[in-house]
């Protein structure tokens, strides 16, 4: 049930900066409680679960009985499954899929379900809680976004203020995930709302600010890295020797993110060529990350927090790189039957894990292929690279960055994560070059984040959080005159002048016998024939038989079909098959309400005032 607050004070909310900057730290507040209960429950799962002691990580945990591991995420993956079949069955069939804080952003503005938000929370923490290789992030943003659209409905929102909203909840929820308030704000700018403005900065900044403190009171949070692992790095500048190798990992994690992403993709087609219950499917994905924890290490298991403080803990005994690259396949492996099988959850960790990894091997790679690199000054392969400032450490930040920014996206999001968690401009600066390289590559050869491939794996248009929900409701239905008048095809060309002399006018519909869309006559055009040929057929006349718009389509679909026709005007139909004239649209009236659209669309992005 909608709940509307009392006019005044929506009143006050609506008209007064001021007033979104409070609901904003609203926002931010609730989503950092709603971020500590679902760590804490899916801890609690965990360590019931798996008989962890209290605050211990499982990633991180090497005395866990072998045969939880291997059945765990398979029991896991079993509720996963009654679960989505159970909703099924209430909702009387598979239902579109949960509209996620991207989607709602671009095409609803800003609108998000509740109750379908909290499903996939709570199936999240089942599935992270069971030791599936996921994240908890895609359940923070998914519900702290949805309570902060509820809340903005709530006060009736203009639909660029909502879109704000909607960014605040996902700030204020990844800034409370890792206490990290700028790398919180900068995803909402890149990822949730799309673009940076000065009348976004306030809000989303407050919330993310807030979420980030209420869930430092209520949850006790480490530091992912240690900062007394860069102190060498603070007092010297970077050179251009530094980048170069931060440029290749940069390069080559972009070519890791993209086979993560098939990789997930081609698991999800594996599952459904089985021919399995869907219900069945992710608790036999589970059974097979179980295999793979046993098999491998129990590093791959649930998000990875545990085994990311290991591998950047500067203490850490350097791993060889077979051990290095089987486990990053492993845990790659592990993650792409997750999310294929079933269960709920997203990429965001386990690409920062993943990324760590490929950053540690790609030092080892380096100490061991560079001719003359290894023994420099009588030293070992990675203590000569410590003399460039590019310990095994710096590298694995820079790829878990780099690696990051290729699934998820958002490069100033992950630089300044890498900058709140280690606190090293230097470390900052190689890992902008790394970003920077990773996001261009995947941009210019893939064109997809993770989240955005899977909308268009389902086919929807979807590459950004851009608002086009506006254009889709921009239609040629909701364009198009009505009233239009038709004419037989097989009337004479005497009748047709007599009946649209010079100056009525100036474009006629055909329809043939049945009453299709046969084609349109321009009235100069058909006099201009009378008198070169006065037997002329009216058909002679005619033009744009194949070519006519349809209802559903939009203004921006409408505007390339006036292009390749070059016509000033098309008729309307109401679908392909019956071919049934419902309307008239010209190419003028189409581009002036699509330019109006467009500009009332910057001036909310400028935060200018209608």
């Amino acid at each position: 049930m909608l709940v509307h607050v009392p006019g005044r004070l929506r009143a006050l909310v609506r008209g007064s900066e001021f007033g979104l900057v409070i609901l904003a730290a609203c926002v931010g507040t609730i989503a950092g409680i709603a971020v500590s209960a679902m760590s804490l429950t899916t801890q609690g799962l965990r360590e019931i679960l798996y008989r962890l002691p209290h605050g211990a990580r499982l990633s991180a945990s090497t005395d866990v009985d072998p045969l939880l591991i291997l059945f765990g995420p398979a029991i896991g993956g079993l509720a996963i499954g009654l679960i989505a079949f159970g909703l099924a069955r209430c909702r009387g069939g598979p239902q579109r899929p949960i509209v996620d804080p991207i989607e709602a952003n671009a095409l609803h503005g800003g609108r998000l379900s509740v109750k379908g938000s909290v499903a996939v929370a709570a199936q999240n923490v089942i599935s992270n809680g069971s030791g599936a290789s996921v994240g908890l992030e895609a359940g923070f943003t998914q519900i702290c976004a949805s309570l902060a659209s509820r809340l903005g409905v709530a006060f009736e929102m203009r639909r660029s203020d909502l879109r704000t909203l909607v960014g605040c909840g996902s700030a204020a929820a990844i800034a409370a995930a890792f206490g990290a308030p700028l790398t919180g704000a900068f995803y909402a700018f890149e990822l949730i709302i799309g673009t940076y403005s000065i009348a976004t900065l306030t809000p989303v900044v407050v919330a993310a600010l807030c979420g980030s403190l209420v869930a430092k009171a209520l949850v006790t949070q480490s530091p992912l890295v240690s900062a007394n692992g860069f102190e060498a790095l603070t007092t010297r500048a970077i050179t251009g020797i530094d980048t170069l190798p931060s440029l290749a990992l940069g390069l080559a994690c972009a070519g890791l993110g993209i086979l993560i992403m098939r990789g997930v993709t081609l698991v999800e087609q594996g599952v459904r060529a089985t021919g399995l219950p869907s219900f069945l499917a992710p608790a036999l994905g589970g059974l097979c990350v179980g295999a793979l924890a046993l098999a491998v290490s129990p590093q791959i298991l649930s998000g990875g927090h545990g085994a990311l403080h290991l591998h950047l803990d500067v203490d850490m005994p350097a791993m060889g790189i077979g051990a290095l690259a089987l486990l990053f396949v492993a845990k790659a492996s592990a993650s792409a039957i997750s999310i294929g099988s079933g269960f709920r959850g997203g990429l965001f960790f386990a690409s920062l894990f993943l990324g760590a990894l490929a950053g540690k091997l790609f030092a080892a790679l380096v100490a061991e292929t560079i001719p003359g690199l290894s023994g420099l000054h009588g030293l070992s392969g990675l203590e000569s690279l410590t003399m460039f400032g590019l310990t095994p450490l710096a590298y694995a930040v820079i790829g878990m960055s780099a690696l990051a920014v290729a699934v998820i996206g958002g490069p100033l999001t992950m630089t300044f994560l890498a900058l709140e968690l280690t606190g090293s401009f230097p470390i900052t600066g190689l890992v902008l070059v790394a970003v920077i390289a990773s996001s261009m590559t995947v941009r210019k050869t893939f064109g997809y984040s993770f989240a955005t491939w899977r909308f268009h794996l389902r086919g929807e248009s979807i590459r950004s959080a851009h608002d086009i929900g506006w254009i889709r409701s921009l239609t040629v239905g909701a364009l198009m005159r009505r009233e239009v008048e038709t004419t037989p095809v097989d009337m004479t060309l005497r009748d047709f002048l007599k009946a649209h002399p010079l100056g009525s006018p100036s474009r006629v519909v055909l329809v043939d016998g049945e009453g299709r869309y046969a084609g349109i006559v321009l009235v100069p055009e058909a006099h201009a024939l009378a008198t070169v040929d006065g037997e002329a057929a009216l058909a002679e006349a005619m033009r744009y038989a194949d070519v006519f718009l349809t209802a559903d389509m939009n203004a921006k679909q409408a505007a390339t079909a006036f292009d390749g026709a070059e016509s000033e005007a098309l008729a309307v139909v109401d679908d392909l098959a019956s071919r049934r004239v419902v309307g008239l649209l010209t190419e003028s009236h189409t581009l002036k309400r699509y330019t109006e659209e467009l500009d009332r669309q910057r001036r909310a992005i400028m935060g200018e005032s209608g």
